[in-house]
């Protein structure tokens, strides 16, 4: 049924960005989405059992970079490895925003947003945050659009 759900309701693939201290990561996430216009906030689906989680929950902010459909690589890369044990951003080309969350130079968007709520809801919890910055990096780009396919074979 997975499977189904997601060719029913599309979404694009990200990389969710943090940086709590000097502890930096980075996770692939395809639940995000705006959720409001004013205030402008927008929000995304982790699991607790994710670095990226408690990062973001010590943190305070986090940063969405979305990827253009020439990067399921990246997204492979950044999705299917912890961050506690491997640095995913060792050959990573990328700056910091204003607040500190990491930029992918080659992502072809990306909104940094302060945490304003989080919901639990099943087995993730929802982040929601007011965006502080958003730039188009890449203008153009066409988002790489989560296809099961992709990223689980043909199950």
């Amino acid at each position: 049924m997975q499977k189904t759900i997601t060719v029913a309701v599309p979404t694009g693939v990200w990389v969710v960005t943090v940086r709590a201290g000097e502890k930096v990561n980075g996770m692939t996430a395809a639940w995000a989405t705006q959720v409001s216009f004013k205030p402008r906030l927008v929000a995304v689906a982790i699991a607790p059992s994710r670095f990226t989680h408690s990062l973001i929950k010590e943190s305070g902010y986090f940063c969405l970079n979305l990827l253009s459909k020439d990067q399921i690589e990246l997204a492979n890369h950044f999705g299917f490895k912890s961050g506690r044990k491997t640095d995913k951003f060792k050959g990573v080309d990328y700056e910091n925003a204003p607040k500190g969350s990491p930029i992918l130079k080659e992502a072809a968007a990306y909104v940094e947003c302060e945490l304003r709520d989080t919901f639990t809801t099943g087995d993730h919890d929802l982040f929601v945050g007011e965006v502080l910055d958003a730039a188009e990096l890449r203008p153009g780009a066409e988002p790489l659009i989560f296809r099961w396919e992709d990223f689980f074979g043909k199950k």
